[in-house]
């Protein structure tokens, strides 16, 4: 018998500077139980960036076919398709041909930096693809915030994020390693 996803429940209050936008989020987290706690956070992060109406999780890790999160527009088209993790260069040239903007967010310390050393020239020619990471001390950080039940505050102004919960704050700042021409 396979073993279920974990429902988390998260409110997120996004105030976005940077883009004008403000709102408040009640967002259903489905953890697979192959995932951690860091790369379930980085996901909210994506998400806290991202915000708008439209954005929804997909199927994800579950799913071969489908990012993190996407957002369609009225006729089914992908406009953003954002990700979390380490994929091949195969699978990231397969989405920028689906979207069109790719945002793929790292994590994982060495092994995100390794990673990127490896797809770097490969990617480079993906044009609506922009590549961040996230440095392990945050992304650890971020999942020590991890709860069944959370709330969260997430302030963008000038590209760099305070995500806070009721005990702790984060600074999120990422390293981009590539961004969309």
């Amino acid at each position: 018998m396979a073993i279920k996803s974990t429902i988390f429940k998260a409110e997120l209050a996004v105030s976005d500077m940077d883009r004008g936008y403000y709102a408040t989020h009640e967002l259903t987290i489905a953890r697979h139980p192959s995932e951690t706690d860091e790369r379930m956070m980085v996901r909210v992060i994506a998400f806290a960036l991202h915000a708008e109406e439209y954005l929804e999780f997909a199927k994800g890790i579950s799913t071969d076919h489908e990012p993190t999160l996407w957002r369609k527009d009225f006729t089914g088209a992908i406009q953003d398709w954002i990700d979390v993790g380490l994929p091949d260069e195969k699978w990231l040239r397969k989405a920028c041909g689906r979207s069109t903007a790719v945002t793929l967010y790292t994590y994982g310390g060495s092994a995100a930096e390794m990673w990127w050393k490896q797809n770097e020239s490969l990617v480079a020619r993906l044009n609506n693809l922009t590549v961040y990471n996230v440095p392990q001390e945050t992304s650890k950080a971020l999942a020590k915030l991890a709860e069944r039940n959370m709330s969260f505050s997430a302030s963008i102004q000038d590209g760099a994020m305070m995500f806070s919960s009721d005990a702790e704050m984060v600074s999120v700042e990422l390293v981009t390693y590539k961004s969309a021409v």
